[in-house]
């Protein structure tokens, strides 16, 4: 018997099986093969149609069942990962009235920034943990004010993963989870952000049910049976965006875990019980999987553009043939690069720069002492920087960490990138092979409650390593002291 795990990204949807009891991956699929497109009419837009998704989702499915032999009555239940802060507009049919507005939109953040000053930051940082800063309540905003014949005919309004259970069971529901990623929550009264709603002029009836992160959210009905192939009455036990179920997917649950990734952007999520939204301009706090009022478990997002791309970019220009090279090239210079210092910042504006656009720049080179394994060396060190620079500012708004979790992906691979940040944080950072796909058909399993075990099935199947700080820390803070210095100089300008 299996668990199906359904994790709908901007670029490509994946689809796992899972096995009930042993929480053992069976395969991964991904649709389409090619990476998804997005329609983008002008610069900063960006926006994808929703029946999109299903199609990819129905098309992995059958690959799934296929590829590993699998009935639809073997699956016993879904978990849902999603693509965070997008929105689905339906009407009273639950037709899309028009394309989602992705995370990556940036059209409304204008109408956040004017909330967030009228509003008053003591009220957001308070109440939503928060700015509504470019985020989906900011967004369906947009649409009442740029689109009115769209906005007369909304029923509701949903989050991607929303949209794909509704897809599977004709059930209209969310978490809070979900409408706190959303700027929709407001944790001081532990009630839908009526205040924020009112402001925008938004109808409370726009909101869809609450229903709780895990159990029974809904059950495939007899049309999500015939354009699915997953059997009527499975359940959709389990639903959560990308970066919290990620954190999920790497058992991080409890306040000091930390969960982090480093693709083309690098992400720390650090779970915490604090309400404090003292870096809200800087950090995203979202209510986590296992949020509730009476024992608070709030995500704090931070995020890195300028990480994995910038490593990708050396990849791609300079005379090198692999990341396995580069790493090579890297290893053969000393801690600290010979003083060269690169700042990785070239992926757009930084959150936690306060949204300064500042730019990649290589810094201290010699032309007659340095060559591209200082490049390779500085720029490992310096994607590595960033995230210690962001653990600061973590720290500062009380995360205490205990322990940290990364998925094995590019930048942890490299034992560079992995021994300077355990260092300098002075802290253990075990390497988990999962997906977002699995963890969440694993969490399908968690209507039950029993987090031990779901720690316990990814400690057995998926543990890859653990680095191990290095106990001589001073070559590692004289590196990154220098690289901050000239991080300030850029930043003081």
């Amino acid at each position: 018997m299996y668990n199906l795990g359904i994790d709908i990204g901007s670029s490509s949807i994946k689809a796992a099986l899972v096995e009930v009891e042993s929480g053992k991956s069976l395969g991964v699929v991904q649709e389409p093969k090619e990476e998804m497109g997005m329609f983008a009419q002008k610069n900063g837009w960006a926006e994808q149609k929703p029946n999109d998704w299903w199609l990819h989702i129905c098309n992995a499915i059958t690959a799934l069942k296929k590829q590993y032999n699998v009935s639809r009555t073997q699956i016993k239940g879904i978990g849902i990962s999603y693509q965070m802060h997008g929105l689905v507009l339906v009407d009273k049919d639950g037709k899309p009235l028009r394309k989602s507005i992705i995370w990556c939109d940036s059209r409304a953040v204008d109408i956040g920034h004017k909330a967030f000053n009228e509003l008053g930051a003591e009220t957001c940082t308070s109440n939503l943990l928060n700015s509504p800063a470019n985020f989906t309540a900011s967004k369906l905003k947009w649409v009442k004010e740029n689109e009115p014949d769209v906005y007369s005919k909304i029923h509701k309004f949903m989050l991607p993963g929303d949209y794909i259970a509704y897809k599977f069971s004709d059930k209209i529901n969310t978490t809070i989870s979900g409408l706190s990623e959303g700027v929709f929550w407001d944790f001081k009264n532990d009630s839908v952000a009526d205040f924020l709603l009112e402001y925008y002029g938004i109808e409370k009836t726009f909101v869809p049910d609450i229903v709780d992160t895990f159990g029974v959210q809904s059950v495939v009905d007899k049309k999500g049976e015939s354009e699915s192939g997953i059997a009527a009455g499975t359940p959709i036990y389990y639903r959560a965006g990308d970066q919290p179920n990620n954190a999920l997917s790497l058992n991080v649950f409890n306040p000091g875990e930390v969960a982090a990734t480093g693709g083309t952007s690098g992400v720390v999520y650090a779970v915490t019980d604090n309400l404090s939204g003292k870096e809200s301009t800087r950090v995203n706090n979202f209510a986590h999987v296992n949020y509730t009022k009476s024992n608070p478990r709030i995500g704090k997002l931070l995020n890195i553009n300028g990480a994995g791309i910038q490593y990708r970019w050396l990849l791609n220009n300079l005379a090198v043939s692999s990341y396995e090279a580069m790493n090579n090239l890297a290893s053969e210079i000393p801690i600290g690069s010979d003083g060269v210092c690169l700042i990785p910042f070239g992926n757009g504006a930084e959150r936690m720069l306060n949204n300064q656009e500042i730019g990649t720049r290589i810094v201290n080179m010699n032309l007659n002492n340095h060559h591209k394994g200082h490049i390779c060396r500085a720029a490992l060190e310096g994607i590595a920087f960033s995230f210690v620079y962001g653990m600061e500012i973590l720290k500062s708004d009380g995360i205490k960490p205990s322990v940290i979790r990364a998925g094995n992906d590019n930048l942890f691979r490299s034992e560079i990138f992995a021994n300077t940040v355990a260092t300098l944080i002075q802290q253990e950072i075990e390497i988990y092979n999962t997906t977002g796909a699995i963890g969440a058909a694993r969490a399908a399993n968690l209507h039950n409650g029993d987090f031990e075990a779901f720690g316990k099935t990814i400690m057995d199947n998926d543990h890859v390593m653990t680095f191990m700080p290095f106990k001589d820390k001073q070559p590692y803070l004289e590196a990154f002291n220098n690289w901050k210095k000239e991080l300030n100089l850029i930043l003081n300008k």
